[in-house]
Formats: C-alpha cells, structure tokens, sequence
C-alpha cells in the first residue's frame, strides 16, 4: 500500500447521506399518516406517500417469511465493508470513485438502520406520470443508485492518463 492520503475521509458524505434519510424519514413516519395515501407535491408527476418494504429494490423478496430482513442485513454490511476496503485502498484525490463510493455507502447503511430497527425500510418519494408508477423510494436509495452511475459513469467516460488504449 502506498504511503498517500486514502479516501476514508470522503465517509463525511456517507454521514451526510445516513443523517438526510433517516432525517427524512422521521419527517415522513410522523408526517404522511396513514400510509399509502399521495400527498401530491408536483401534480402527475410526484408525491409524498408513506410505505414500508421488507424487500429490497422493486420489493424483491418482500412476500418472503422473514429470513430476507437478515439476509438484506448481512449484504449491507458485506457491501459496506467491501466499499470500505475500496475507500481505504483509494487515494485521497480521486474524487471520481471516492464520492460515489461515499453515497453509496451512506445509502446501504441508512437502509440498514431501518431493516435492524423496524425490519423494513421506510419509503415515500412516489414519482408517476398517468397511470406509470415507479416504485416508492427514499434518500438512501437516492445515494445508492446516484452513486452506482456515477461509478459506471466514471468509469466508462473517464480515462487513465497513462493507461489507455491508443
């Protein structure tokens, strides 16, 4: 390993992104009663509307009987983990992997405090046009998926300086 400054400290923004959603989220539990019910903000094209998935992304595995709230818990932290190694490995200056490593992070841990202390996720971003709906969301799916494009983005449109093909 080398002796320069690793990206560790970029994990501001996953505290950044933990502290907006389960912000957020405390706003929406006491705020959009009783769940399911639209609070239209941007009329045909998005709500506030309270819901709870006990599965993942598209509530993947939600009808199961339980065991997905500690098998989503175990990703989490093996995900998180794994994305700390990558921080810790990566210089301090290389913003194009550490920020979106930094989201993605703050993102898998918001969802992970909500599987450990009520064993679902907290959602209520609803955005829709006519009679499409996307599934509802929140701010740490937000961080996740912004960061997962910028990853592919980064790493699809950028070039190393004395590595690429000619």
């Amino acid at each position: 390993m080398s002796n320069k400054p690793n990206a560790l400290p970029w994990l501001w923004l996953s505290a950044l992104v933990i502290g907006l959603d389960q912000a957020t989220k405390w706003w929406a539990l006491s705020a959009l009663q009783p769940a399911g019910t639209p609070h239209p903000i941007i009329p045909g094209f998005l709500n506030w509307t309270l819901a709870f998935n006990t599965g993942a992304a598209f509530s993947f595995l939600a009808d199961s009987a339980g065991w997905q709230r500690w098998f989503f818990v175990g990703l989490a932290i093996a995900i998180s983990a794994a994305l700390l190694v990558w921080l810790r490995r990566t210089e301090r200056g290389d913003w194009r992997t550490a920020l979106p490593l930094g989201l993605i992070v703050g993102g898998a841990l918001g969802n992970l405090i909500d599987r450990l202390h009520a064993a679902q996720v907290t959602d209520f971003i609803q955005v829709y046009h006519k009679d499409w709906y996307f599934p509802v969301f929140n701010v740490a799916d937000c961080g996740i998926t912004v960061g997962a494009v910028m990853l592919i983005v980064f790493g699809l449109f950028t070039g190393k300086p004395d590595g690429g093909v000619r």
